[in-house]
């Protein structure tokens, strides 16, 4: 009986660390990128960036259809959300004023993760090195594995049964998609402009930065119009003036305010 009761309270402690470290984590996620940052340079600085060391058009767009991916499973989670969830709470930590159980939520427990994934993982393959993406596709896992944890306690501490009752049936990261059910809102375009124009501009920001450190290592720097390949000028350019006309809308005007969005 003894053994029992050490064994549970050690269990206990074991879940509590858990929850205190996927909270200070999840605090921390906005940092978490700039460690990826860092990895990409270091591949392409020592020059390992083995597949397509260069610009290739067809890997160029291969690459953006990914994190665009990404980008779409966020819209469509954010677009039918309500007010106090799917939200960037960081310095707040969990919040939930509601549990979300329809629409994507209907399918995956973290649409929002999943999102981000293939937001990154666009990013970072075109990087050119596969154990370089193995690897961050594993510090990815092991990173927001511990934040899942940490929301999914809170969740349960909150909602209790019901909680329990969705999560048992729905997948928490790769989707069921057989299990789709309507959602309860109807879909807010200005509420995705207003909040993601953020990842959309620092998909191809990311993507000009790495094109430029892969040509100035592989060839040096002879000037400003080969240290970019044009196509990422462009598509910066755009995607630019689309970050711009969107921040100015949500911060000197009420367009993209949505009520209890």
């Amino acid at each position: 009986m003894t053994s029992v009761i050490h064994a549970y309270f050690r269990d206990m402690a074991l879940i509590e660390e858990f929850d205190k470290s996927g909270n200070w984590l999840f605090k921390g996620r906005s940092y978490f990128p700039l460690a990826l940052y860092a990895m990409a340079a270091v591949v392409i600085g020592l020059g390992i960036d083995d597949h397509l060391p260069v610009f290739n058009l067809g890997w160029a767009w291969a690459c953006i259809a990914v994190s665009l991916l990404g980008l779409v499973i966020r819209s469509i989670t954010i677009g039918y959300a309500p007010r106090g969830t799917s939200g960037r709470n960081t310095k707040a930590g969990q919040v939930a004023e509601v549990l979300n159980s329809t629409g994507i939520y209907s399918v995956v427990r973290h649409p929002l993760y999943l999102g981000n994934f293939f937001m990154w993982l666009g990013i970072i393959i075109y990087v050119g090195n596969w154990w370089f993406t193995l690897t961050c596709c594993l510090m990815y896992w092991l990173y927001y594995e511990r934040i899942m944890f940490a929301e999914e306690f809170f969740l349960r501490g909150k909602f209790g049964q019901v909680y329990l009752d969705w999560a048992a049936k729905t997948p928490a990261f790769w989707p069921a998609l057989g299990q789709w059910k309507s959602p309860s809102w109807d879909f807010s375009l200005r509420n995705v402009l207003k909040r993601e124009y953020n990842g959309f501009f620092a998909i191809f920001l990311s993507m000009t930065l790495l094109d430029a450190g892969k040509n100035y290592m592989h060839y040096g720097f002879t000037d400003w119009e080969h240290l970019v390949s044009p196509f990422w000028i462009k598509a910066l350019v755009i995607a630019f003036i689309i970050f711009i006309v969107l921040r100015s809308l949500k911060k000197y005007t009420r367009v993209l305010h949505v009520e209890g969005r």
